[in-house]
Parts: structure tokens; C-alpha cells; sequence
């Protein structure tokens, strides 16, 4: 029987259905069935057995110029083609990055020169100090001491400890942290919240610029965040800094930082107390010269060698030239001073083989995606010697910034389980904060911030660089609302790593660690990223931000 060519009541439901299917998926993000099999290809023992190669003692705890570095971008090579990503720098996974290996012997006492008399302060126990020149010897010959509060200057808050100060050939002392942090006056620059004025890379760079001779920081552990043995790692080791050759930059001849008891010495032996010190927090503070003088000795080899930040890349479906870069770090301090057990291996397993692994999980998870935007996975080095394989691309960009919608950065993963929450560090920045909300929000998870913003760890990692270019940055740190256990179980987790593994030969890889929370956590990023790649428009710093002027004038606004 021929068919009528007008609708029958049975094609008009079948249409109808149809043309809902359709419409229905329209309204869906296009990859939400790629996004759940991506989510699904994270895998905690994949990342535990990354985690476990990367802290091994065959690595010899990842320090650049070692062979460590080299096993380390072998190892993150082959396991970034493995899972199918492009090389991200041309036909290469790899970025050189021009360094130079600084290596000191200081002798091992300072002496002081006072109207009280003369006595000694000892290297490692009172004092640490290096240097980011290549002279091979570096001297003290009775250079004069000031104290200048915190080393600050800010015209944005009309702050300036250098005012009308002359400190050519002399040695400026300064405080941790910066102005209203031990106060706690929320009217001087953010109160208990550290800016970069008060982290202790901005300090000596400002004694530079300043023609200081040195700088040397009064170690507080508050202040600092940090308790006095992770400086004294310091003494007596090699640093690594950017090849500078050819750049002007004004450098001091000394660096480094004294205990809080030496500095009391210090102060004693001037006639002073820690009175001095509380002065400047005070608006209108000047800087005070002390009656002492300083002499010591410091020799210098330097290398010049490369490092290598390792990039891989999927390259986007839709806007290929539009780009969100995932970071870590994959060094660490290599081999070093034994500790009370006579290891001397520095395995960071969790500062940071623990991202780095993540890197990978995130790597496979979007291959399962087929993103709209190129996704770049960035293993960046040197960021334990002053974030500088970040420094170096952000210098020295592969990919346009002005086309980099967003960085996500990691440094260090949840060891111990589920948590509710995940921490934002640097609260009120970007729009990203708010993008990780709404998608914790949907896993039934909260975002909540960090509990000590007077460490300023927005200012202490990798993330730092882009944002210092303009480019929106988020750093995350792992909850501590731990499920089943609560929040002051998460602390005291958190404040046991810090004592007893941070920067120890003690952070190894550790079997019975529970890693769900860290895929949790990857998860999550990975969504913020899908998010990112899926809208038309690019993240931005919000109002108040001190880098929204930078992207601003990147964007051309």
C-alpha cells in the first residue's frame, strides 16, 4: 500500500521524539560522555607507581644538573608519548633552561665587631648565607650593618624602608614577612596576609637593587613558616639561578638569613633589644644603623650547564592556537646532608613527585577527552632553587600568553585520604576560584581557604611566574576536612609532614598511603580544565587583583 505524504499520528510521535533527542543533546556539553570515561581512566595505583619510580633512590632526588635530572626527563618522556601526547616544544618534550650551578664553602664563622667588644657567630647554627654571584671568592672586611625593617619598598603602599638611605657596601638586616603581619594592623598592606614583599626572594633582590653589599633575613618561624633547619640546608651546598650572562642585574655579594637568637646577639652587642625590631611595623619606620661590623669569606665554583622543562601536549579539536597549561615541578634537592638516620637522599615524594605523577594521570585522562583547546602538560625544574624553570617559560614562552587562558598548578598531592574540602590558595584572584566551586560543588565537595595566609604561598610556587605575566593562575592545596576523620585530623596530618618530612630525606614514597583523596583532587582539576576548554570565554583576574592590570594590557583592554 502506497504511503500517504501527509503525517500519520505514529510519524508524528516518532518525529517528535526525535527531534527531542536531539535538542536534548544540543543542550549537552559535547564531550559529557568522553568526560566520564576520561574520569574513569585515573587510577590510584597507576599514580602510586609513578610516584614510587619518581622518589626512588635511583633518582637521587631529582636535582637539576645531576643524574638524577637526567633519568628524571627520560622517565617523564617516555611515559608522556606513552599515553600518546605530542612533544610540546616543536618535535622535542624538552625546554633547555640556562642555568648556573653556584656552589659555596663559607668559612665556618662570622666575625662581630661591636663596641662591646669582638666575638664570633657560627656558620650553620647562627647564620646561613650564600650567593647568586660567580666571583670565586666573596668577602666581609668589617662592612657596616644596618637595620632596615622589613626590606620593603612599595609605593602602592606608601612604603619605602630605603628612604633617603645609602647602603653601597653595607650589609642591610631585615625582617621576615612583611609590614602587619606582626602587628596584625589589617591597615599595613594586608595584615596577616603576605604579599610578595614579604617573601624572602623580593628581600634580596630589593638589597640589590639597592647596591647592598648583603643581606641577611631574622629567621622567625611564624613569620617565615618554616622552622630554622630548612634554611640551614642551605649551608655549604650548590644553588642553582638562571644563566645571567650577558643581563645586567644587580646582585648582593651575600645573601642569607640568622637565627632569631643570633639576631638578638646582634642587637645586644649594639645596644639594642628586640624593642628595635617592633618598630618596624610602625608607618614612618627609618632604618637604623648598628654599631657593628661584619667579616667573613665565602668561595665560589660555579657550572654553566642546561635543565630541561619537559612539555607534552594534546592538541585542541576546535581552537588549536588556545592553550590551558597544567604545571609541576619535578625537581628536588637531590643528594645532601645526611639526616639523624645517615640518609642523605632528598626524595621529595610528595614535594613533588607526587604532581608530577599527576601530570600523567591528568595527560591520560584528557587523550579520553578529544579537548576543543590545545592542553599543555608543563614538568618544570629548578623550582626548588627559586621557581626558575617557570621563570624561564615565562620568559621564554612556547606558546603565545596572550592565547594561555589559564594556569593549574600542583605541588604536592593528598596522602591520607578523602577530604570534603580542597584549598584555595591566594583567595579572591580569579575567576578560576570560582569555576572550582561550582564544579566542587557538584561532586558534593566544598572549597575553603588557606588557614595561614601570612606564608605566603601564593608567592611560592610555580603558578607565581605566569601570574607575574598576567596569565589567571590557580594553586590548590589538599583539604584537611578528611571524611570520616575531621578537619583537625587533616591538620595534624598536615602539620606532621611539615616538622618531620618537608624538605627531609624522610618524604618517601610510603605504601600504605591512602591516595583516593589525591584522585579526588585530580579529578577536580581535570573538570575546572574541561570547563575552562568547553567555555567561550577566558578566565580573568577579578577586581583588586594585582595582576589584572598585566592582563588587561596583554589582552589589549
Amino acid at each position: 500500500m502506497r504511503k500517504s505524504l501527509f503525517f500519520q499520528p505514529a510519524d508524528f510521535k516518532l518525529l517528535t521524539l526525535s527531534v527531542g533527542i536531539a535538542l536534548l543533546s544540543s543542550c549537552q556539553p559535547k564531550n559529557a560522555a568522553n568526560e566520564e570515561t576520561a574520569l574513569s581512566a585515573f587510577s590510584k595505583d597507576s599514580l602510586a607507581q609513578h610516584i614510587k619510580t619518581l622518589a626512588s633512590d635511583e633518582f637521587m632526588g631529582r636535582k637539576p644538573f645531576t643524574t638524577g635530572e637526567t633519568k628524571t626527563i627520560d622517565y617523564l618522556q617516555k611515559e608522556f608519548a606513552s599515553l600518546g601526547l605530542e612533544p610540546g616544544n616543536g618535535n622535542s618534550f624538552l625546554q633547555e633552561v640556562p642555568m648556573v650551578n653556584i656552589t659555596t664553602k663559607a668559612a665556618p664563622t662570622m666575625e662581630v665587631q661591636s663596641p662591646k667588644g669582638k666575638f664570633q657567630l657560627k656558620g650553620f647554627d647562627d647564620y646561613v648565607m650564600w650567593t647568586d654571584k660567580t666571583d670565586s671568592l666573596i668577602t666581609l672586611n668589617s662592612n657596616e650593618v644596618v637595620f632596615a625593617g622589613y626590606g620593603v619598598v612599595a609605593p602602592e603602599y606608601n612604603w619605602n624602608d630605603y628612604a633617603g638611605l645609602d647602603v653601597k657596601g653595607k650589609i642591610v638586616l631585615v625582617l621576615v614577612n612583611d609590614p602587619g603581619f606582626a602587628s596584625g594592623d589589617s591597615t599595613l598592606f594586608k595584615g596577616k596576609t603576605m604579599t610578595y614583599y614579604g617573601r624572602w626572594t623580593y628581600k634580596f633582590e630589593e638589597a640589590g637593587r639597592q647596591g647592598a653589599k648583603g643581606c641577611l633575613i631574622v629567621h622567625n618561624t611564624v613569620g617565615a613558616s618554616y622552622p630554622f633547619s630548612v634554611v640551614q640546608n642551605n649551608w655549604n651546598t650548590s644553588r642553582l639561578r638562571l644563566d645571567n650572562r650577558g643581563k645586567t642585574e644587580k646582585l648582593c655579594d651575600v645573601i642569607g638569613w640568622v637565627s632569631g637568637d643570633a639576631a638578638k646577639k646582634l642587637l645586644t652587642a649594639s645596644g639594642q633589644d628586640s624593642s628595635l625590631l617592633a618598630k618596624a611595623d610602625v608607618r614612618g619606620f627609618k632604618p637604623v644603623p648598628l654599631p657593628v661590623k661584619l667579616s667573613t669569606s665565602m668561595q665560589v665554583k660555579t657550572v654553566y650547564n642546561k635543565s630541561h622543562n619537559v612539555i607534552g601536549k594534546i592538541t585542541g579539536s576546535k581552537h588549536p592556537d588556545e592553550y590551558i597549561i597544567y604545571t609541576a615541578h619535578w625537581d628536588h634537592l637531590g643528594v645532601d646532608r645526611p639526616d639523624e638516620k645517615g640518609d642523605s637522599i632528598y626524595n621529595g615524594a610528595l614535594d613533588n613527585a607526587s604532581a608530577t605523577a599527576g601530570l600523567l594521570e591528568l595527560g591520560r585522562a584528557f587523550k579520553k577527552l578529544q579537548p576543543e583547546r590545545t592542553i599543555v602538560f608543563l614538568a618544570v625544574t629548578a623550582e626548588e632553587q627559586g621557581l626558575w624553570g617557570s621563570a624561564w617559560y615565562a620568559q621564554n614562552p612556547v606558546y603565545p600568553l596572550n592565547k594561555t587562558l589559564a594556569n593549574i598548578n600542583m605541588d604536592g598531592l593528598n596522602s591520607y585520604g578523602k577530604t570534603k574540602d580542597i584549598i584555595v590558595v591566594g583567595q579572591g584572584q580569579s575567576d578560576l576560584e570560582d569555576i572550582l566551586k561550582d564544579e566542587a560543588q557538584k561532586v558534593d565537595r566544598y572549597i575553603s581557604y588557606e588557614t595561614h595566609p601570612e606564608a605566603g604561598y601564593y608567592y611560592r610556587s610555580d603558578h607565581f611566574n605566569f601570574a607575574k605575566v598576567g596569565v589567571p593562575a590557580l594553586y590548590l592545596e589538599s583539604g584537611i576536612d578528611v571524611v570520616g576523620k575531621g578537619k583537625e585530623y587533616g591538620q595534624k596530618m598536615n602539620d606532621e609532614y611539615t616538622e618531620k618530612r618537608y624538605h627531609r630525606p624522610s618524604d618517601e614514597y610510603n605504601p600504605s598511603w591512602n591516595l583516593e583523596g589525591a584522585i579526588d583532587d585530580l579529578q577536580l582539576l581535570f573538570k575546572v580544565g574541561v570547563k575552562i576548554d568547553s567555555d567561550s570565554k577566558f578566565p580573568e583576574w577579578k577586581k583588586g587583583s594585582e595582576f589584572r592590570k598585566l592582563r588587561e594590557e596583554m589582552m589589549g583592554k
